[in-house]
């Protein structure tokens, strides 16, 4: 039995408002996919990147001023074209994980208009957490833009996973660290309270913290890798904005979790099955991969990444990087290609900057060319039906997640980890 750890996917959603059909196909990955290419497609012209980079925040930028309310609270749609879009349906929903990373984007360059903008979703966050029906600290999955135009919260994915209430502390604390405004660190603390109540398991080893709760609030027994990578960076950034040891003992349960799910030939396994203990093998996430790498800052992940070059890297027409595991990969999804990179520019091994700079030009080449781009936002993956192995598909439409990884990547910025003070 296979249980999905992976946080609730828009394409469920979407499920549920319109059937759909997509075939994928699978083609295996060349052995030499992770090697250096000094980020350049043969034939092809490489774009600039620093006009890449201002094209991509021109994206955000859109998208961010396009939902907002009288009080200056904005919520960016998650998905726009392609699948997502068509003359008879148009798809807005905005997902909470999204929203944090589109936040922490922001701060990264942190222009004057980035900070306000990333406060006006920052705001929103709070909003919706301090407005949610049963107001224990919790955000939900996904929320409709057009309410919060109108000044309402209207919920379109009711789940509260774990590792999205992660990711919405983690834009809370940068937040925080960004502009001194004691509320983001307050509603960050309200997350992280809300995770440990509902989530901790120190009974069934190994130890770490469960999925969540379903819709309609039924407790997700099983643990996964991806959830105890987002909380050990969440809870480690509060450690050090709080001075509190007891935030820094919690992630380190979370970390535990993470290590416990390494395996012999160093990849990293998805997570337990819903008896919280048994580890389910099938199929191997990139993010488990990646984000064990950059949410705990362990060398020993190291491994993870080599073994990621080996074993995901997916080549589809001009466009070669990482697909989402290892049940398809026909095509690359960009969204990992932005943390790939953005991990292995950490790592700063033998040939990981030009591996890396391949990933970027690569998402680069997409940005203009790819099926529904615009010239600056990123698409999800490279082609319509990348089947993630935990029961749903991938579409090549343009993705605010997708763009602010991009950002990060580029910036050499762990979303992850607070901003180290360069005068310290």
């Amino acid at each position: 039995m296979s249980v999905s750890p992976r946080r609730s996917a828009p394409w469920l959603l979407a499920a549920a408002l319109v059937a759909a059909t997509v075939l994928a196909g699978a083609a295996p990955a060349i052995s030499d996919a992770g090697a250096p290419s000094e980020g350049a497609v043969p034939g092809v012209s490489t774009p600039d990147p620093s006009l890449s980079v201002e094209r991509a925040y021109e994206f955000l930028d859109a998208r961010v001023d396009e939902f907002c309310d009288g009080a200056g609270r904005c919520l960016p749609r998650s998905y726009q074209g392609g699948f997502f879009t068509t003359p008879s349906w148009d798809f807005t929903p905005s997902f909470v994980y999204d929203d944090a990373l589109v936040v922490i984007a922001y701060t990264a360059r942190g222009l004057p208009d980035d900070l306000r903008r990333a406060r006006t979703i920052g705001d929103t966050l709070l909003f919706v957490q301090e407005s949610d029906p049963i107001g224990d600290g919790r955000t939900r999955a996904s929320y409709e833009p057009h309410g919060i135009r109108q000044g309402r919260v209207e919920i379109t994915g009711p789940g509260t996973f774990t590792g999205n209430q992660a990711w919405v502390g983690m834009a809370l604390t940068r937040l925080f660290h960004a502009t001194g405004d004691a509320r983001y660190l307050d509603g960050a603390l309200r997350t992280a309270q809300w995770i440990q109540t509902n989530t901790a398991d120190t009974v069934r080893a190994p130890y770490g913290y469960t999925g969540g709760q379903t819709d309609d609030g039924t407790s997700l027994t099983w643990k996964s890798t991806e959830h105890n990578s987002d909380v050990a960076g969440f809870f480690t950034q509060l450690a050090q904005l709080t001075d509190d040891p007891m935030w820094a003992e919690r992630a380190a349960v979370a970390t535990s979790f993470v290590t416990a799910m390494q395996s012999a030939d160093g990849h990293v396994d998805t997570g337990t099955l819903l008896d919280g203990s048994t580890v389910n093998t099938h199929p191997i996430p990139l993010d488990a991969q990646t984000w064990s790498s950059l949410g705990t800052g362990d060398r020993r992940y190291g491994a993870a990444l080599d073994w990621t070059l080996e074993n995901l890297i997916a080549t589809d027409g001009p466009y070669q990087g990482p697909s989402i595991s290892d049940t398809d990969v026909s095509k690359v999804w960009f969204e990992g290609s932005g943390h790939l990179a953005l991990a292995l520019r950490l790592r700063d091994g033998a040939g990981d900057a030009d591996r890396a700079e391949s990933l970027l030009a690569s998402i680069r080449l997409a940005q203009r060319d790819a099926p529904n781009g615009d010239g600056k936002g990123i698409v999800a993956t490279s082609n319509d039906g990348l089947d993630s192995g935990f029961g749903d598909l991938y579409y090549a439409s343009l993705h605010t997640g997708t763009t602010a990884w991009y950002l990060l990547a580029a910036a050499a910025d762990n979303p992850f980890a607070l901003p180290v003070d360069p005068a310290s």
